[in-house]
């Protein structure tokens, strides 16, 4: 990555974090691929500090196995890239889809944690994303608010009860045969089943649809699984509902998509250069090029078309004194932290809807390159649904997005007093970042 400023202090351990979060082998929801995700800088710092030249950052793969694609070698996966490389290219990769993988998105995580890094010690941005949907499954809308990452992880983790008389899959005791049996006992069950399923961190015991169960601790003990899943709805009633369709469509060897929300908090005002690069057109780009994601909108976006301007916009109020300049805020964030594509202080806000995985284990009449008839039935290991892994890479994104147009605007602000918030905001970026750090110490 180019661009860093000079003299933040920079290790792995900075980027690290972000890169765990979208490994793959998270979670029996997730690909059993498993890989350490291990960063190592290679350029771009001396004694822990950028230097402002050009940052290399590597990452090694280590659990490969190109065999399992031996089966698109003539056949290309529906709803794949593979068949749009190979029309591009005349040529394409062997095995993972190359650059049109998710494999890719490991440079955008890995650079965009320094981003959010610079970002937060500026001006104390924070960005979270969070499952929105899955499905038709979806976080009811008097639920939402303005998470902490924390909270995303923690009340989106849930740990698997097992059925009655079941073994622990994950015990030296339990054969692979006890394993199958315990997810089947699950999957077989009716759907009104309210067996105990799941249990959250707070010791919240719930069904298959997220419906609370009782439970004494010492009939829990002995059924709890040592497997759990990290689905990142912070709402746990929810997560089980979608932890439960992400494990039925795993059994049919199918996929699912869904959305994912994020917000943007600490945003300093004036970001977005009118008319081609406004913020979200920016930030949309960003999305839009990640992998199997099929669509974007900010605030409300088509939800906001059914209202009229009398309650969609967003009444001005009387904000904060910065020097002889008078700050305006607003009552509400329709706009989704925006006005003509610059952000003037709300939260930046946005959803992201992303496409069910293209590879899947389900028998497929399809045609080979040729256009011979064939039917592909993919092996190997794949995520039935990719979203446990995108809260990271949209995080990692909208940093990258967000820290060039700031970047753009300090350079701006450095011979004009037109916004005069955004040295302000980069200040109280430094002090409360000074008060976190006394406060840790005591």
């Amino acid at each position: 990555m180019d661009g860093c400023p000079p003299g933040m202090q920079l290790t792995e351990a900075d980027i690290q974090t972000q890169l765990t979060r979208r490994r793959p082998g998270q979670s029996v929801l997730t690909t059993p691929r498993n890989e350490a995700d291990q960063v190592t800088i290679l350029s771009g710092t001396e004694q822990g500090c950028t230097l402002g030249t050009p940052i290399g950052l590597f990452v090694p793969n280590s659990n490969v196995r190109p065999g399992d694609y031996k089966e698109m070698a003539q056949t290309p996966r529906p709803g794949h890239a593979e068949y749009t490389y190979q029309l591009k290219y005349g040529t394409r990769a062997s095995s993972g889809g190359g650059r049109s993988s998710a494999r890719e998105t490991i440079g955008r995580v890995a650079g965009g944690a320094v981003a959010e890094k610079w970002l937060f010690e500026q001006f104390g941005t924070r960005i979270v994303c969070y499952f929105n949907s899955i499905g038709s499954v979806r976080i009811p809308q008097a639920a939402e608010r303005e998470w902490t990452r924390e909270e995303v992880d923690e009340l989106g983790w849930l740990q698997l009860i097992n059925a009655a008389g079941c073994v622990d899959s994950n015990t030296e005791k339990a054969s692979f045969g006890e394993a199958e049996q315990a997810e089947q006992v699950f999957l077989k069950a009716a759907d009104d089943d309210v067996e105990p399923c799941y249990v959250d961190k707070k010791g919240v015991v719930y069904d298959r649809n997220g419906n609370q169960v009782e439970l004494e601790e010492a009939q829990l003990k002995p059924r709890l699984s040592s497997s759990c899943v990290t689905v990142r709805c912070p709402h746990a009633p929810t997560a089980c509902k979608m932890a439960t369709l992400i494990r039925v469509v795993k059994e049919s060897k199918d996929s699912i998509g869904g959305t994912v929300g994020c917000i943007c908090t600490g945003v300093p005002p004036g970001l977005g250069e009118p008319c081609f690069d406004k913020l979200e057109a920016k930030l949309a780009h960003a999305m839009l090029s990640l992998p199997a994601t099929k669509g974007f909108e900010i605030g409300p976006g088509f939800e906001g078309t059914v209202e009229r301007g009398s309650t969609h916009n967003d009444m001005f109020t009387k904000g904060d004194m910065h020097g002889d300049t008078q700050l305006l805020g607003t009552a509400s964030n329709n706009a989704g932290g925006t006005l003509g594509g610059i952000s003037h202080g709300p939260p930046i806000t946005f959803r992201v809807a992303v496409k069910p995985v293209s590879t899947i284990g389900r028998a497929q009449d399809t045609v080979n390159f040729d256009g011979s008839a064939s039917t592909l039935e993919a092996k190997g290991r794949h995520d039935p649904c990719v979203l446990p892994r995108v809260p990271p890479i949209v995080e990692t994104m909208a940093a990258m997005v967000l820290a060039d147009a700031a970047l753009i605007q300090m350079s701006r602000c450095a011979t004009s007093t037109i916004h005069p918030k955004m040295a302000s905001c980069a200040q109280q970026g430094k002090k409360r970042k000074a008060e976190e750090a006394a406060e840790a110490e005591k």
